[in-house]
């Protein structure tokens, strides 16, 4: 599942054949590690995955100030994304996911965050999203779009619901630049983390996929340009924790 120039089409799960194939291991996946999906996310990034989401809550401030703003987080997990925007701001916040497990998760904890009882999470997938045209102000999508079976197709489909001059945010880790500390950062991940994680979730193969799917995904300057090539414009981004976590920000024409 890689284009002629050697980028990723989409994510490519160890057997997957096809593009229906990958969508349904990740699901698989997701819905097996659900229960202990936010414990090691915490655990495993030494808190900085709190950290990555307030900094691109901030930096989508002014979208999120708008009363009348109507945000979609995408592949939403457990909704951590999802809480950091509504927190932020004003505007309404829903989110989505296709893993059902994940979002019974992430209901759970809306009922007991303060302020976002209401917040609704919806099943979809996000190569086919259950909205209609020119509907949201802002798309996001945290450590999710990396696990899309096209990447491609998903970027159409986001601009599809995004209306006119409206936005997109796709955070996502990136792998960091060579030299002592990035060796040590994949020597972590690769090594390290999927040690840790498979002991604490049960699932080794999950936590293998993680720093294998980091690999073989966009560089953040690759990223670019499939999102100009798409027809986004205005493309900036910002690295975070030594390049290892990368925010990217588009505007739909």
């Amino acid at each position: 599942m890689s284009d002629p120039i050697g980028l990723p089409r989409g994510t490519q799960p160890e057997g997957a054949r096809s593009e229906e194939e990958a969508s349904r291991q990740v699901r698989d996946m997701f819905t097996r590690i659900a229960p202990r999906y936010d414990l090691l996310n915490h655990l495993l990034s030494g808190q900085m995955d709190r950290l990555w989401r307030a900094r691109t809550a901030k930096q989508l401030q002014f979208i999120l100030d708008r009363p009348d703003a109507l945000v979609l987080d995408l592949c939403c997990g457990t909704g951590d994304l999802a809480f950091a925007l509504q927190r932020k701001g004003h505007a309404r916040v829903l989110g989505a996911d296709f893993s059902h497990t994940m979002l019974t998760r992430a209901r759970a904890k809306a009922a007991s965050e303060n302020g976002t009882s209401a917040m609704a999470f919806l099943e979809a997938d996000a190569l086919h999203l259950p909205f209609a045209d020119e509907s949201f102000n802002l798309v996001t999508t945290a450590f999710g779009f990396r696990n899309l079976a096209n990447y491609e197709e998903g970027l159409r489909e986001i601009s599809r619901v995004l209306k006119p001059r409206a936005t997109l945010a796709i955070l996502e880790f990136a792998e960091p630049p060579k030299g002592f500390l990035g060796d040590t950062y994949r020597f972590y991940t690769r090594t390290v983390l999927p040690k840790i994680g498979g002991w604490i979730s049960g699932d080794a193969d999950a936590y293998s996929y993680l720093p294998k799917s980091v690999a073989r995904f966009f560089r953040p300057e690759e990223l670019v340009a499939l999102l100009s090539q798409v027809g986004y414009t205005e493309i900036r981004y910002h690295l975070m924790t030594l390049g290892s976590v990368a925010l990217h920000i588009a505007v739909r024409p």
